[in-house]
């Protein structure tokens, strides 16, 4: 085996996504991961604490991301355009890994246990991003109402991208979709 061979997370992450797709996130295992990474099975624990997480690896890290993006917005930015700017930004980051992202996605959606696994990160997110504008000073229930708004336009964009054929890049999904709220919001729509 290639234990020595770099990128072992990666390459466990890539594994585990082609195995989900190919045979079902419920019967794919461990075991078969690793193997299919060319790494023993101690190896993948030494990254993920099981199978599903190997999904949401990058959650902490989009945190942090959504986060310091809210801190860096300028301070005049209302609190939904400070969100709107941070979503808009990391929609780009993403965008770079599309096809891993509609699989990823795809894996998700025929799971129940994943799919509450994904509404927990998406209220984490929230949470964190509520946070962030807390610390810019906007009170509450702004701060909560802007990122729950934001994450909401967030998981429709992100549903349309993955699911439309060529659909437009997700940033710009994002500021559409940011558009139509603040139309609705101010009863143009």
């Amino acid at each position: 085996m290639g234990r020595w061979e770099p990128d072992a997370r990666g390459r466990l992450e890539r594994a585990a996504l082609e195995l989900f797709v190919e045979r079902g996130y419920e019967q794919a295992t461990v075991t078969e991961i690793a193997r299919r990474a060319g790494l023993a099975q101690r190896t993948f624990f030494r990254h993920f604490a099981d199978k599903r997480e190997v999904l949401f690896a990058g959650a902490r890290t989009q945190q942090e991301y959504l986060v310091s993006a809210v801190a860096r917005a300028p301070e005049a930015a209302t609190p939904i355009d400070a969100v709107d700017a941070a979503l808009e930004a990391a929609a780009a980051e993403l965008q770079e890994r599309g096809e891993y992202a509609r699989q990823r996605q795809a894996v998700i959606a025929a799971n129940q246990e994943l799919h509450e696994r994904e509404l927990i990160k998406l209220a984490a997110l929230a949470a964190a991003i509520a946070g962030a504008l807390r610390r810019r000073g906007v009170t509450d229930p702004a701060a909560s109402l802007a990122a729950e708004a934001g994450i909401a336009v967030y998981k429709i964009s992100f549903e349309r991208w993955v699911s439309e054929p060529g659909p437009p890049d997700l940033p710009g999904l994002i500021r559409e979709s940011f558009g139509e709220l603040r139309e609705v919001t101010a009863g143009t729509a």
